[in-house]
């Protein structure tokens, strides 16, 4: 019998980068919820989304719309994709239904208009906000900050390796299996306290970008011997 995929929700799941982890777990074979503070703007996001996996013939998979406190407590995994302004007050609205399960925090400090600058905030980074916030019962794994969600939405090929940061192993084992699953290579990096280098080569990879001309991503070299 094949192991059951546990269902995901993504809160804050309507913008680019939300739909486009949505898609590729749910291509996947992940049951999806795009999460959102009005149920109607979730079965918009939802309802796009469909509709651009049914044109590129994605058939066949499960995606919901809920508002985010529903999405959180109907998901046995839950991803946050909002900006740092709504960090807090969103998990202060789903924080009891977030007890008992992993949180993937994809929420990057970013400070408009400087959003090339790095400004880590003074509790050292948004994975340690939501945890410090959570409480030691909600499982905090920060990872996907340097993924561009222009590369998401294309659905596949995506060489871009992604950093997965937390307390505990088995979250970012469980996470690191998710990365995989959207097309990904996963790497576990340490503890919550590390995620302060991977939100802040962030604000690094937005200068390349705007430098360059692209949608540059990070990759871990030297593992050939392992």
């Amino acid at each position: 019998m094949s192991e059951k995929l546990p269902v995901i929700a993504i809160l804050g799941g309507t913008g680019d980068l939300g739909t486009g982890l949505a898609r590729r777990w749910a291509q996947a074979g992940y049951e999806v919820i795009i999460g959102s503070r009005t149920q109607d703007k979730a079965e918009a996001a939802a309802a796009d989304l469909k509709k651009v996996m049914d044109a590129r013939g994605v058939a066949a998979v499960t995606v919901r719309a809920m508002d985010n406190l529903a999405a959180a407590q109907a998901a046995d995994i839950v991803a946050m994709t909002v900006p740092f302004s709504h960090q807090t007050s969103t998990l202060e609205s789903v924080r009891s239904a977030l007890q008992g399960k992993i949180l993937i925090d994809v929420t990057v400090p970013l400070v408009p208009p400087k959003v090339a600058r790095v400004q880590l905030p003074p509790e050292g980074s948004a994975g340690q906000i939501a945890q410090a916030l959570l409480g030691e019962n909600v499982r905090v794994v920060s990872a996907f900050q340097n993924v561009a969600a222009h590369h998401l939405q294309e659905g596949q090929g995506l060489e871009c390796d992604v950093l997965v940061c937390g307390d505990s192993k088995e979250a970012r084992a469980e996470v690191i299996k998710l990365v995989e699953a959207g097309g990904m290579r996963g790497f576990h990096a340490g503890g919550i306290a590390n995620a302060a280098a991977v939100e802040a080569m962030t604000s690094v990879l937005i200068f390349i970008n705007k430098q360059y001309s692209c949608h540059a991503g990070i990759r871990v070299t030297g593992l050939e011997s392992h």
